[in-house]
């Protein structure tokens, strides 16, 4: 990847799943990163790997919709030296209820996860990306953005936001490459979590995500990670302000 070699990203979510995948990736590919994520254990291991690897990798514990984590990790990203951008492939899915059946904490956790952190990150990251005059931002992006799906509503509605989100990035602050991923269906913690929901609207999303293993349509997060990497080896530029999808491009 020679365009991010011995650049400095953020790479929210980091701890497991895609994220953690999209870590090991990055530092083979000699991309020096800030981990961010909830789980600090997890978190310490998925640096040590990136370490071994060959990269430079800090790693920043707590949830990036908190002011002050958003803060810590684009600190440390500076600090590491030619900061470049993020990657936000952090997210909340909270499956089974019915989006009014959802407790308000849940719902913040979701809107948390996906939006809030978004827009915590961009605060703090995009002004040093301007003052250097380019950059990178990857936004996690969902199908479900353009949907109604029984069971997982507010992930939905966070996604659609933070899809949104993004296009507002790239065309505000344009020398900022900005890009929304979908990294495809991936067999994650997410996955699983639908597939046992429970709750009045969970039959019907058990059902779907169950039949996406069963007709072996899941990606590995290995699979998604290196997708993604081979999107940026190309031409990300051309997807500014759009989505791009591992399953199309």
């Amino acid at each position: 990847m020679t365009s991010l070699r011995n650049k400095t990203l953020i790479l929210t979510g980091a701890s497991m799943g895609i994220g953690a995948a999209l870590a090991e990736e990055l530092a083979g590919e000699g991309v020096h990163l800030v981990l961010g994520a909830r789980t600090r254990e997890k978190l310490l291991a998925v640096r040590d790997r990136c370490r071994a690897l060959g990269g430079r990798a800090e790693c920043v514990a707590g949830d990036a919709a908190d002011d002050a984590v958003a803060s810590q990790l684009v600190e440390a990203a500076l600090n590491l030296g030619d900061f470049y951008g993020f990657i936000h492939a952090a997210g909340v899915l909270e499956p089974g209820p019915a989006v009014w059946e959802l407790s308000a904490d849940s719902f913040r956790r979701v809107l948390d996860g996906s939006l809030v952190a978004a827009h915590q990150i961009m605060r703090h990251a995009v002004p040093p990306l301007l003052d250097r005059g380019e950059g990178l931002a990857v936004f996690f992006g969902s199908g479900a953005a353009q949907r109604a799906q029984t069971g997982i509503g507010a992930y939905c509605a966070a996604k659609a936001g933070e899809e949104h989100l993004a296009r507002q990035l790239a065309n505000e602050a344009p020398a900022i490459t900005t890009v929304i991923w979908r990294p495809g269906v991936v067999e994650t913690r997410m996955q699983a979590d639908a597939r046992t929901a429970v709750g009045s609207a969970a039959a019907p999303l058990r059902e779907l995500f169950a039949s996406w293993l069963r007709d072996g349509l899941l990606l590995t997060p290995k699979q998604s990670a290196r997708g993604l990497v081979e999107f940026l080896r190309a031409d990300p530029r051309a997807y500014h302000g759009k989505v791009a999808d591992i399953r199309k491009i």
